[in-house]
Protein backbone atom coordinates (compact mmCIF):
# COMPACT_ATOMS: atom_id res chain seq x y z
CA UNK A 1 0.00 0.00 0.00
CA UNK A 2 1.26 3.53 -0.74
CA UNK A 3 1.93 5.85 2.18
CA UNK A 4 -1.00 8.03 3.18
CA UNK A 5 1.00 10.89 4.67
CA UNK A 6 2.09 12.66 1.48
CA UNK A 7 5.45 13.74 0.18
CA UNK A 8 8.04 16.32 1.03
CA UNK A 9 5.65 19.26 0.63
CA UNK A 10 3.35 17.88 3.30
CA UNK A 11 6.28 17.30 5.62
CA UNK A 12 7.60 20.83 5.17
CA UNK A 13 4.10 22.27 5.66
CA UNK A 14 3.75 20.28 8.86
CA UNK A 15 6.98 21.81 10.12
CA UNK A 16 5.66 25.31 9.37
CA UNK A 17 7.81 25.84 6.29
CA UNK A 18 5.21 26.63 3.62
CA UNK A 19 3.61 30.07 3.71
CA UNK A 20 5.54 31.26 6.74
CA UNK A 21 8.11 33.39 4.93
CA UNK A 22 8.16 37.08 4.08
CA UNK A 23 8.93 38.12 0.57
CA UNK A 24 10.59 41.33 -0.48
CA UNK A 25 8.28 44.21 -1.31
CA UNK A 26 8.43 45.08 -5.03
CA UNK A 27 8.15 48.72 -6.06
CA UNK A 28 7.28 49.95 -9.54
CA UNK A 29 9.99 50.85 -12.06
CA UNK A 30 9.87 52.71 -15.36
CA UNK A 31 7.20 51.20 -17.56
CA UNK A 32 5.31 49.70 -14.61
CA UNK A 33 2.24 50.80 -12.68
CA UNK A 34 0.10 49.69 -9.72
CA UNK A 35 -3.44 48.60 -10.54
CA UNK A 36 -6.50 47.03 -8.95
CA UNK A 37 -8.50 44.26 -10.63
CA UNK A 38 -12.01 45.46 -11.43
CA UNK A 39 -13.40 42.51 -13.37
CA UNK A 40 -12.33 39.03 -14.43
CA UNK A 41 -12.93 38.60 -18.15
CA UNK A 42 -11.79 35.01 -18.64
CA UNK A 43 -8.99 33.35 -20.62
CA UNK A 44 -6.34 35.08 -18.51
CA UNK A 45 -7.67 38.60 -19.14
CA UNK A 46 -8.78 41.11 -16.51
CA UNK A 47 -10.07 44.66 -16.45
CA UNK A 48 -7.70 46.90 -14.48
CA UNK A 49 -8.10 50.29 -12.85
CA UNK A 50 -4.57 51.70 -12.82
CA UNK A 51 -3.27 54.33 -10.40
CA UNK A 52 -2.65 56.74 -13.29
CA UNK A 53 -6.46 56.94 -13.81
CA UNK A 54 -6.51 54.82 -16.98
CA UNK A 55 -8.63 51.68 -17.38
CA UNK A 56 -6.62 48.93 -19.08
CA UNK A 57 -7.09 45.39 -20.27
CA UNK A 58 -4.65 43.20 -18.38
CA UNK A 59 -3.21 39.83 -19.31
CA UNK A 60 -1.99 37.36 -16.70
CA UNK A 61 1.50 36.33 -17.74
CA UNK A 62 2.14 32.68 -18.49
CA UNK A 63 4.38 32.07 -15.49
CA UNK A 64 1.56 33.17 -13.16
CA UNK A 65 -1.28 31.22 -14.78
CA UNK A 66 -2.56 28.34 -12.65
CA UNK A 67 -0.01 29.24 -9.95
CA UNK A 68 -1.12 32.63 -8.65
CA UNK A 69 -4.87 33.03 -8.38
CA UNK A 70 -6.04 36.57 -9.09
CA UNK A 71 -9.49 37.73 -8.00
CA UNK A 72 -11.55 40.89 -8.25
CA UNK A 73 -10.21 43.56 -5.89
CA UNK A 74 -6.61 42.33 -5.84
CA UNK A 75 -3.82 44.88 -6.17
CA UNK A 76 -1.25 43.97 -8.82
CA UNK A 77 1.87 45.35 -10.46
CA UNK A 78 1.52 45.65 -14.23
CA UNK A 79 4.03 46.16 -17.00
CA UNK A 80 2.87 48.79 -19.47
CA UNK A 81 3.20 48.23 -23.20
CA UNK A 82 4.95 50.92 -25.22
CA UNK A 83 2.96 50.20 -28.36
CA UNK A 84 -0.50 49.71 -26.76
CA UNK A 85 -1.58 52.17 -24.07
CA UNK A 86 -4.85 50.36 -23.33
CA UNK A 87 -3.22 47.02 -22.49
CA UNK A 88 -0.86 45.80 -19.78
CA UNK A 89 0.67 42.58 -18.48
CA UNK A 90 0.27 41.49 -14.85
CA UNK A 91 3.72 40.94 -13.34
CA UNK A 92 3.09 40.52 -9.60
CA UNK A 93 0.19 40.14 -7.15
CA UNK A 94 0.40 41.84 -3.75
CA UNK A 95 -1.09 40.27 -0.62
CA UNK A 96 -3.15 42.50 1.75
CA UNK A 97 -0.22 43.07 4.13
CA UNK A 98 1.96 44.32 1.26
CA UNK A 99 -0.85 46.62 0.08
CA UNK A 100 -1.02 48.18 3.57
CA UNK A 101 2.74 48.72 3.49
CA UNK A 102 2.54 50.35 0.04
CA UNK A 103 -0.25 52.61 1.25
CA UNK A 104 1.75 53.63 4.34
CA UNK A 105 4.75 54.43 2.13
CA UNK A 106 2.48 56.58 -0.12
CA UNK A 107 3.22 54.42 -3.16
CA UNK A 108 -0.45 53.78 -3.93
CA UNK A 109 -3.35 56.20 -3.40
CA UNK A 110 -5.80 55.96 -0.51
CA UNK A 111 -8.77 55.14 -2.78
CA UNK A 112 -7.59 51.55 -3.35
CA UNK A 113 -9.73 49.23 -1.22
CA UNK A 114 -7.96 46.41 0.60
CA UNK A 115 -9.95 43.18 0.49
CA UNK A 116 -8.63 40.69 3.01
CA UNK A 117 -11.32 38.11 2.43
CA UNK A 118 -14.14 38.63 -0.05
CA UNK A 119 -16.39 36.10 1.72
CA UNK A 120 -16.20 37.78 5.13
CA UNK A 121 -18.81 40.33 6.15
CA UNK A 122 -18.10 43.29 8.41
CA UNK A 123 -20.61 43.01 11.24
CA UNK A 124 -20.58 46.76 11.88
CA UNK A 125 -22.10 47.44 8.44
CA UNK A 126 -25.15 45.23 8.88
CA UNK A 127 -28.15 47.40 9.65
CA UNK A 128 -31.47 45.79 10.48
CA UNK A 129 -34.44 48.10 10.85
CA UNK A 130 -37.03 46.45 13.06
CA UNK A 131 -40.13 48.56 13.46
CA UNK A 132 -43.02 48.25 15.86
CA UNK A 133 -46.52 47.64 14.47
CA UNK A 134 -45.98 49.51 11.21
CA UNK A 135 -44.94 47.61 8.10
CA UNK A 136 -41.24 48.10 7.41
CA UNK A 137 -38.77 46.22 5.31
CA UNK A 138 -35.62 44.85 6.86
CA UNK A 139 -32.57 46.43 5.26
CA UNK A 140 -29.19 44.79 5.24
CA UNK A 141 -26.26 46.64 3.66
CA UNK A 142 -23.24 44.59 2.64
CA UNK A 143 -20.02 46.07 1.45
Amino acid sequence: MPPKGGGKKKKSAKAGGVGQFRRELLFKDDGQEYAQVVKMLGNGHVELDCCDDIKRLGTIRGKMRKRVWIQTGDVVLVGLREYQDGKADIIHKYNPEEVKNLRNLKEIPENIVIQENAASVDVSTILIDVGGDEETEDTIDFI
